[in-house]
């Protein structure tokens, strides 16, 4: 049998520490061991490795490139380990979990106000809720349902069409000019926010109306949805965002419709799972239960 270059969780641990504290001593602190421990276990692992992972500078520790290369593969491993290990803590006897991966302004707005209904309908599976804004961690095996939104098509997954969306501009009432727009592209007197998620979007929505605007990839740009929403609030400018995740600032006039011209997006939002889990008593019961919410409330 061929010997497995594989290193031990402590040596990893004490690189890791190592690598942060960018000191042996505070190393051994944190873990509880002494320096010299700490010291034969990055040792040890430079060794398997054969690469150098610190060097001394003017008696101070820095990194090697390999150091730091390595560094960004252990961090991922480390938080893998951690969060099966809580994973497991939370298994027990009666009790599954299922793990949900969900992009996060759909998550918080969407899903999150739904789940009551399933705690009292199933207290025994307890929902691990991850953001993800593209449904890698179903495809890599790290969560056993996702919700997404883009094309119905996912390798080795089923995929179900839960509803589509229109997008609409939204901005705070005071950021209104007193004279109504007369033209779209007057929008862009009011700095167009970008949502990094959907960079394209200001210049479909524009091109729709058969508008061009050399304005429509310029403006302050968001990680997500709900960044664009709270900037939007907070007077920044004007986001063009799914209508269904801003009903309520709408209907409560936190946010207004400078120009009326709903966008339906090409997408839509797909829960999906993996083919081979389509008997999981835990992922059928869910993907019923969800769509019972659809049927109950359609969007």
């Amino acid at each position: 049998m061929l010997k497995r270059h594989m290193p031990s969780i402590t040596a990893l641990q004490c690189f890791e520490a190592v690598a942060r504290h960018l000191s042996f001593t505070r190393a051994s602190e944190e873990l509880s061991l002494t320096q010299s421990a700490v010291s034969k276990q990055v040792a040890q692992l430079e060794e398997l490795l054969q690469h150098l992972l610190f060097r001394r500078v003017r008696r101070r520790l820095q990194l090697t490139p390999a150091g730091s290369l390595y560094l960004t593969e252990v961090r991922k491993i480390l938080a893998q380990v951690e969060m099966s290990t809580h994973y497991m803590l939370s298994y027990g006897g009666d009790t599954e979990v299922l793990r949900v991966a969900t992009p996060p302004t759909f998550g918080a707005r969407w899903l999150i106000p739904r789940l009551k209904g399933w705690r009292l309908r199933h207290p025994n599976i307890h929902l691990d809720l991850r953001n993800e804004l593209e449904p890698n961690a179903l495809v890599q095996g790290r969560s056993d349902v996702a919700f997404y939104f883009g094309h119905g098509a996912l390798p080795g997954a089923e995929c179900i069409r839960l509803f589509s969306e229109e997008v609409v501009p939204v901005c705070a009432p005071g950021a209104m000019p007193r004279t109504p727009f007369t033209e779209p592209t007057q929008l862009t007197d009011l700095v167009l926010l970008q949502n990094a998620t959907r960079p394209e979007a200001w210049h479909e929505w524009f091109q729709s109306q058969d508008r061009h605007t050399e304005h429509s990839y310029h403006g302050p740009r968001f990680d997500t949805s709900y960044m664009c929403i709270r900037a939007a609030q907070a007077g920044c400018g004007v986001a063009l965002l799914p209508r269904f995740l801003v009903e309520e600032e709408l209907e409560e006039g936190k946010l207004v419709i400078p120009w009326d011209h709903p966008l339906p997006s090409r997408n839509a939002y797909y829960l999906a799972y993996p083919e081979h889990a389509a008997e999981v008593p835990k992922v059928k019961d869910f993907v019923r239960w969800m769509l019972e919410q659809l049927e109950r409330e359609p969007l």
